[in-house]
């Protein structure tokens, strides 16, 4: 089976990748190929050229309303390399993707010869949360039960899809076990993205255009000894109950990921670094 059997043959994607005036996010219309190469309309234009790596991450949670602590959508970081590029249109080869359903690899791929990068860089304790408490919780995100994590791996960026908590100051709260490994990218380079978008809402045809925010974001650590771990626990699981479980291990992180600046699609945001 191909990537489009389990994805559709139409769905929305968030693009992200190195270029060299820094870290690059484009929303785009993905069209899977049987040879799992991806065509990507790009509404609002791009300047990736032939040779670029792109990460796409994809999902099929169009429409999906429930989730539970499985995440049963299909979901996958699509690692490619841009093989023709012309006006708003991209096509993508690909050098690896693993396809996850619920808790289980689906799918995979790696193009011979291809090995995503080594990172030895030293993994450092993210400095703790500067909140003394949480916030007022942002009403408006609470129908979207989702939102796509960009953490700036070596060689291309890395995507995953997670439950979030969001505050009406646009600070993010994220689980992780930590030995995931967005956790440990996190600890390597705090400095990542999140993007929010309303797909939940919304059906195709509805949402080429769709409403969506990409917020550049400084990652924290919520001890859990302080009392904002519980202030965030109790919120986030009554706007995610099926995430319940996850706070039963004694060794769940907490992360506070707070507000650098809003990202418009193809806009360049400068590295930086831990």
């Amino acid at each position: 089976m191909a990537l489009r059997d389990y994805l559709n043959e139409q769905l929305l994607g968030i693009l992200a990748s190195y270029q060299s005036t820094g870290v690059v996010h484009h929303i785009g219309v993905v069209y899977p190929r049987r040879n799992n190469a991806l065509h990507i309309f790009i509404p609002r234009g791009h300047q990736l050229a032939v040779g670029s790596l792109v990460t796409v991450h994809l999902d099929n949670r169009t429409g999906v309303d429930e989730l539970d602590a499985e995440l049963r959508v299909y979901r996958t970081s699509y690692k490619g390399r841009v093989q023709a590029a012309e006006d708003n249109w991209l096509v993508l080869e690909p050098l690896e993707y693993t396809l996850i359903h619920g808790v289980q690899v689906v799918d995979s791929l790696t193009a011979p010869g291809y090995t995503f990068p080594a990172d030895a860089r030293p993994e450092h304790p993210l400095p703790p949360s500067p909140l003394q408490g949480i916030p007022p919780v942002e009403a408006k995100d609470n129908d979207n039960k989702v939102g796509v994590l960009t953490t700036l791996a070596l060689g291309q960026p890395h995507t995953t899809v997670l439950a979030f908590l969001s505050s009406a100051e646009d600070d993010v709260f994220l689980i992780s076990m930590p030995d995931s490994f967005k956790a440990k990218q996190l600890r390597r380079n705090p400095h990542c993205f999140f993007t929010i978008d309303e797909r939940a809402k919304f059906t195709f045809e509805q949402s080429i255009e769709w409403n969506y925010t990409i917020m550049e974001m400084r990652a924290h650590q919520i001890p859990a000894h302080s009392p904002l771990f519980e202030q965030v626990r109790r919120s986030f699981i009554l706007k995610n109950p099926w995430e319940v479980g996850f706070f039963l291990s004694p060794v769940l992180e907490m992360f506070h990921l707070q507000r650098a600046g809003l990202v418009c699609s193809g806009q360049a945001r400068p590295f930086s670094g831990g």
